[in-house]
């Protein structure tokens, strides 16, 4: 540090830092910062992480509540009774041609009305939303095994529509899930192009012959190479293994490097 002259000979109390302490103070700064960013950098991830499978424990309680609810079955993955309104698992889409087609997104079946819009939305995930109009997106629901569902219009006997729609296939029970703490329920959903909001097992389950691209229900592993998973029974954890192999091998050539499936088989997605 020199000391600076205040024109009269006698030396000033103000003092100045070299160009070398200025050098060194500079270069200390930046390895500190070099050292502390990746440490910073893994405690956000990390949050995010713990954030999300927050999440999808509190789905996990909702899609139970439904169940206490609605008299045993699972959350619907989609209905469709009315032209006006879209049902699904996570939100409403009400349409009202006099308004202008204007379309009203609200709370989705599993939420029963009511809830916090944010929760639908991984903290981790940074792509786009996967549906229309909704700004929340990065989880998926088992619909291949749990909350498949079909349904078609009623008609009367002369084969007239009758204006009702009638259940052909209806979503799980949940007395019929055989290992609760092993059927997987949500959890982060990715595939090549993106979010998906419909969780698909390596192989045809319930949704055989509708849903033939297995691929686009896969898992986003976008927490430190990891994916979250809630499970039936209400738990959630942080999965790492990760599996190609689907019954189309075309198709498995869609799976990306940061997506998969969490078991082998469907033995994670299915009622058994």
């Amino acid at each position: 540090m020199v000391q600076l002259s205040n024109g009269n000979g006698r030396g000033a109390r103000r003092r100045a830092f070299t160009l070398i302490e200025v050098l060194v103070s500079v270069a200390i700064v930046a390895l500190l910062m070099a050292v502390l960013l990746p440490s910073l950098t893994r405690a956000h991830r990390a949050a995010n992480a713990a954030s999300c499978l927050s999440n999808l424990r509190q789905m996990a309680m909702a899609a139970q509540g439904y169940v206490v609810a609605y008299g045993r079955y699972m959350p619907y993955s989609f209905s469709d009774p009315a032209k006006s309104t879209v049902y699904n698992w996570d939100l409403t889409l009400v349409t009202l041609p006099a308004a202008g087609s204007m379309t009203t997104v609200k709370a989705g079946l599993l939420w029963q009305g009511r809830m916090l819009a944010q929760i639908n939305q991984c903290p981790a995930y940074e792509g786009g939303d996967n549906f229309i109009g909704y700004p929340y997106s990065g989880y998926n629901y088992n619909t291949s095994h749990v909350g498949w569902c079909v349904y078609r219009p009623e008609r009367d006997e002369k084969y007239k529509l009758t204006g009702r729609i009638v259940a052909v296939e209806e979503p799980a029970r949940a007395e019929h899930i055989r290992h609760p703490a092993e059927c997987a329920l949500f959890g982060d959903g990715e595939y090549g192009g993106g979010a998906n909001k419909y969780m698909r097992s390596p192989f045809a389950g319930r949704d055989r012959g509708v849903f033939t691209g297995r691929s686009a229900g896969t898992q986003g592993y976008r927490h430190a190479h990891k994916t979250n998973v809630a499970f039936t029974d209400g738990h959630a954890v942080s999965w790492v293994l990760r599996y190609t192999e689907t019954e189309d091998p075309e198709d498995a050539k869609n799976i990306t490097p940061a997506t998969g499936f969490i078991s082998r088989d469907n033995g994670l997605y299915d009622l058994e």
